[in-house]
């Protein structure tokens, strides 16, 4: 994929919402699939995100469970108990009680796990997850 910082020629943005607009249902498309879709196309992932908001198209299911799930919107649990190797991982990463998108898919990667599992400690811990690899927050 191309890093974020690699401006979008007219060329891409015009791929990108063709690919949007087949795999989107009704003006909305699951976090799974614009990264498949980034992926694809060789394209950042914040290239889709913008894709998607020059289309006016909503983002749904967050694969961190932070946005675009229903009824509730979010489905993060705030974990109790943290495992120490994840919680030692996490606050390795976090800068100003926030750590991004992209650090806490790492974290899951690395040690094996679920992205759930990562935000639902997250939460757990008092520490926010933010930017989004789409843009979305």
């Amino acid at each position: 994929m191309k890093p974020d910082n690699s401006p979008d020629t007219s060329e891409d943005t015009a791929r990108i919402q063709q690919a949007i607009s087949q795999k989107a249902t009704s003006k909305k498309l699951d976090c799974a699939a614009a990264f498949e879709i980034a992926a694809e196309l060789n394209v950042s992932p914040r290239a889709v995100g913008r894709a998607m908001d020059q289309m006016d198209y909503r983002m749904i299911q967050c694969q961190l469970g932070l946005f675009g799930h229903s009824p509730e919107k979010k489905i993060v649990t705030p974990e109790k108990t943290v495992a120490l190797k994840l919680k030692t991982a996490i606050e390795v990463a976090a800068e100003d009680g926030r750590i991004s998108c992209l650090k806490a898919w790492h974290i899951a990667a690395q040690l094996q796990i679920p992205k759930m599992t990562v935000s639902n400690a997250c939460e757990g811990l008092g520490i926010k997850i933010k930017p989004c690899q789409l843009g979305a927050f």
